[in-house]
C-alpha cells in the first residue's frame, strides 16, 4: 500500500511545518474518519490520494483550505486525467473517479468543520462510470492445471495449493484470505467466516469438499513447520511464521499462473472472475453469485453475465443462419429450401386471407341480423 509504514497508524499526521496547512488537516480528517469505523486499508489508500494533492497543491504555493476554489479543483482533475502510471499508461476512469472523490470528500469536510466558507468541489463532475470487464477468465481446465503447478510433497507447495484452492472454490477477495483465522474455518460444516471484508461487512462462504481437505492437510502437516508465535491465530502463514502478506499472494498466483503455461495474466483477482463465471456458466443463480462475492449491489455481479458467453453463443449457434461452417454444396441447398418455405409462406398467406373472405362477411351479415332481432323485440 502506498505511503504505508509498518507500526504507523494511517491517520498520522503527513509531515507540515504550518499546523493550518492542508497536510495538517489530513491527519485530523483520517482520524475522523478512523472513528467511524473505516478500516485501515481505506485509510491508508485515502492518505495516498490526499498526500498527492496536498503535494500538488504545495507545487503551486497553495498550502492553506482557503487558497481552494473551484479553478484549482478543475485543474488538478485535468492534472489527474493527464498523469501516466509507472507504466506509462494513463489513470483509468475508475482510478481517476476515485481519486477525485477522495479529494471532494475531504472539501466537503473541510466546508462541514468551517475551515473553508463554501466546498470547493461542490461543482465537481467525476468521471462516468464504465463498465469494465475482467480481462481474462480461466477455463475449468485451465484452472485446474494453474492449481497442480505447487509441490504439495513439500511444506510451502502444501500450503500454496491450499491458498489456491481457496481462491478458487470461494472466489474471496486476497485480504480476505490474509485475515482468515483458525475460528473462521469450520472444516466441519464446510465453511468459512468472512469477518470484516470490503465495507465492513460479514458473511459466510461455503468451503468445497476438495477444499476442506487440502485445507485440513495443510493445518495438520504444514502449518505446524511454520508457526513461530503459539499465539497466532492466522491460518495461512509465511517462511518466517507470520502473516501471509498480500503482496506476496498477489506474486504466489502470478507464478503459479505462470508456471502452468497458460497464455494469461492475472491475480489473486483472476480466481475470483473464474470462480462467478464458471457457476453461471454452470446455472447458478445472480444472487447466489452475489452473496458468494460479497457484492453490496447486485449491479456490480451483473458484470460476469457479460462474460459469460456459454448461452449466448448457443442461442447465436442455433438462430444465426451464418454460425455454422458448411460446404458449399450444403450451404446452396439450404438457401433454397429457405426461399423455397418463404414463398409457401407467402402462398399460404394469400389462400388464407380468400378463405377468410367469405367468414368475416357472414359474421358481418349475422351481427346485422342480430342487431334487427333485438331492435324488434324492443
Amino acid at each position: 500500500m502506498p505511503g504505508r509504514r509498518k507500526g504507523h497508524s494511517p491517520a498520522e499526521p503527513l509531515e507540515y511545518t504550518d499546523p493550518h496547512s492542508l497536510k495538517a488537516h489530513v491527519g485530523r480528517y483520517l482520524g475522523w474518519l478512523e472513528g467511524r469505523g473505516y478500516s485501515e486499508s481505506g485509510l491508508w489508500t485515502r492518505r495516498a490520494d490526499l498526500k498527492e494533492f496536498c503535494d500538488w497543491c504545495a507545487e503551486r504555493e497553495i498550502h492553506r483550505p482557503t487558497d481552494l476554489n473551484r479553478t484549482v479543483i478543475d485543474l488538478y482533475q485535468r492534472f489527474i486525467f493527464h498523469r501516466p502510471k509507472a507504466s506509462g499508461e494513463p489513470l483509468s476512469l475508475h482510478t481517476q473517479r476515485k481519486k477525485l472523490g477522495v479529494v471532494s470528500k475531504y472539501c466537503k469536510w473541510l466546508a462541514r468543520e468551517r475551515l473553508v466558507p463554501f466546498d470547493p468541489s461542490a461543482e465537481l463532475e467525476l468521471p462516468r462510470r464504465g463498465i469494465r470487464l475482467p480481462k481474462a477468465v480461466l477455463t475449468a481446465e485451465e484452472a485446474e492445471r494453474v492449481l497442480s503447478v505447487p509441490d504439495v510433497e513439500t511444506v510451502l507447495g502444501l500450503r500454496d495449493r491450499a491458498i489456491l484452492e481457496v481462491f478458487y472454490a470461494t472466489g474471496i477477495r486476497r485480504s480476505e484470505l490474509v485475515h482468515l483465522d483458525l475460528e473462521h474455518v469450520e472444516l466441519g460444516r464446510g465453511v468459512l467466516s468472512i469477518r470484516r471484508g470490503k465495507g465492513d461487512k460479514d458473511r459466510f462462504v461455503p468451503l468445497a469438499e476438495r477444499t476442506a481437505a487440502w485445507v485440513r492437510k495443510y493445518l495438520v502437516e504444514s502449518r505446524p513447520r511454520l508457526l513461530v508465535d503459539r499465539d497466532l491465530r492466522a491460518v495461512f502463514l509465511s517462511t518466517r511464521g507470520k502473516r501471509i502478506a498480500q503482496n506476496y499472494l498477489t506474486q504466489l498466483v502470478r507464478n503459479a499462473i505462470e508456471e502452468s503455461g497458460i497464455d494469461k495474466r492475472g491475480g489473486c483477482h483472476l480466481f475470483r472472475h473464474t470462480a462467478a463465471t464458471l457457476m453461471l456458466e454452470g446455472g447458478a443463480d445472480l444472487r447466489f453469485i452475489q452473496q458468494l462475492l460479497g457484492h453490496a449491489d447486485v449491479k456490480t455481479t451483473q458484470v460476469y453475465t457479460r462474460v459469460s458467453l456459454h448461452q449466448l453463443k448457443a442461442v447465436h449457434a442455433a438462430t444465426h443462419p451464418g454460425a455454422r461452417l458448411r460446404p458449399r454444396g450444403e450451404a446452396e441447398g439450404t438457401q433454397a429450401a429457405h426461399e423455397e418455405q418463404a414463398t409457401k409462406r407467402e402462398k399460404g398467406s394469400e389462400g388464407e386471407t380468400t378463405a377468410q373472405g367469405p367468414r368475416i362477411l357472414l359474421d358481418e351479415e349475422q351481427e346485422e341480423s342480430d342487431h334487427r332481432v333485438r331492435a324488434e323485440s324492443v
